[in-house]
């Protein structure tokens, strides 16, 4: 049902403003690419309203390692905590809004955590400058409030896309019943990822006179409460703090071996990471600022990343193969194959042997330098 919105002018005259659809989709896309406020953050997160760094229009998205754009995202864009926001258009008009564009979407979101290199994505985003005549630090550095560190946004923007910590968006001048729910359905099943719906009405008057209204829809306030008892947001730590959590929640052995794993990284040139949550601290070491082939949490488990070495040599089965062998000759270890391309864990507990933390040491220093190699 069509409504009216009223203008109220400085001279006392009001304006009718009717509702009316927009001539085009590419114009809906235009006016979020250059007023990305449009996207609500404000009622998206009403505590720290969400702020729009747009990446790239029509961003494409892989579907295989290596390979060319298989999908065109219509935008991305990265709030001020590096959340990459995937955005999808379509007019209320177009029929592929109730269900098609849903499947889209996820197709998306499945394939961009795997296959999009964060390298790609700041890549992009300087394309974008480019084309503007901006400088891409200067805008950086503007968006995070003049004090922002441009490479440590990047990193967070790799860690959020390792962790699926992504936000999905549907983007129309109606929201469908249908797609309404469906979005209600995803939030509440999805974490840490989100999926909202954004309708942004149009409404005209005479004198092209125009007002854009834009409404978060599909958010629901179960899915809200919930993911805000669950938060994986995270925060920056350091070394002291990661090792008195450690010794507080696990004991002197274990914060022993955390602060020999901490040792090794330094002494390989490792760039140091520490990232705090609800519930824990973890310690990150990256090889040349591209790889991260450990991670330490005070949980008291050791995790071998896996799932984020795809574009190095351990992309091969026998790589994968003569690791896992390497890991289980550890005593205490017993590390299930089908594990090795995720995460397998080793518990901290079994490294508290001085043999098995030296023998560790040197299975980690081989990963490493396997990785150091084949950065570019």
């Amino acid at each position: 049902m069509k409504g009216n919105i009223f203008l109220l002018q400085d001279g006392g005259g009001l304006v009718r403003m009717k509702e009316s659809p927009y001539d085009s989709e590419d114009l809906l896309q235009e006016l979020l690419a250059r007023y990305p406020d449009l996207l609500a953050g404000d009622q998206i997160d009403g505590d720290e309203p969400r702020r729009w760094l747009l990446v790239s229009r029509e961003m494409a998205v892989p579907g295989e390692e290596d390979g060319a754009g298989r999908w065109s995202l219509d935008h991305l864009f990265l709030d001020q905590e590096a959340i990459p926001t995937l955005v999808e258009v379509k007019r209320s008009s177009d029929t592929r809004i109730r269900r098609e564009v849903v499947g889209q979407m996820l197709d998306y979101a499945a394939n961009a955590v795997v296959y999009w290199p964060v390298e790609s994505i700041r890549s992009r985003f300087e394309k974008t400058c480019e084309l503007q005549r901006i400088d891409p630090t200067s805008a950086l550095i503007a968006f995070l409030g003049g004090t922002g560190d441009c490479d440590g946004f990047w990193q967070r923007a790799k860690t959020n896309l390792q962790a699926g910590r992504i936000r999905l968006v549907f983007v129309a001048d109606e929201i469908p019943a249908e797609l309404r729910r469906v979005v209600e359905f995803l939030d509440g099943q999805m974490d840490p990822a989100q999926v909202l719906a954004v309708e942004i009405k149009q409404y005209v008057g005479e004198g092209k006179l125009s007002t854009l209204v834009p409404r978060l829809v599909g958010q629901s306030a179960v899915a809200q409460q919930r993911k805000a008892g669950t938060s994986t947001r995270l925060k920056k730590t350091d070394e002291s703090t990661f090792l008195q959590e450690m010794l507080k929640s696990r004991g002197v052995e274990e914060a022993q071996v955390a602060k020999r794993l901490i040792a090794w990284a330094s002494e390989q040139g490792l760039g140091p990471n520490y990232n705090q949550n609800k519930d824990s601290i973890s310690f990150i070491p990256f090889v040349n600022d591209k790889y991260v082939p450990l991670s330490v949490n005070t949980s008291g488990q050791l995790w071998i990343q896996m799932r984020w070495l795809r574009e190095t040599p351990f992309r091969e089965e026998a790589k994968r193969k003569e690791l896992w062998e390497k890991l289980n000759a550890i005593p205490g270890t017993s590390i299930a194959y089908e594990r090795m391309t995720g995460f397998p864990a080793i518990a901290l507990q079994a490294l508290v042997d001085e043999a098995s933390m030296r023998a560790f040491l040197e299975i980690v220093t081989w990963l490493t330098r396997e990785l150091s190699d084949s950065s570019p």
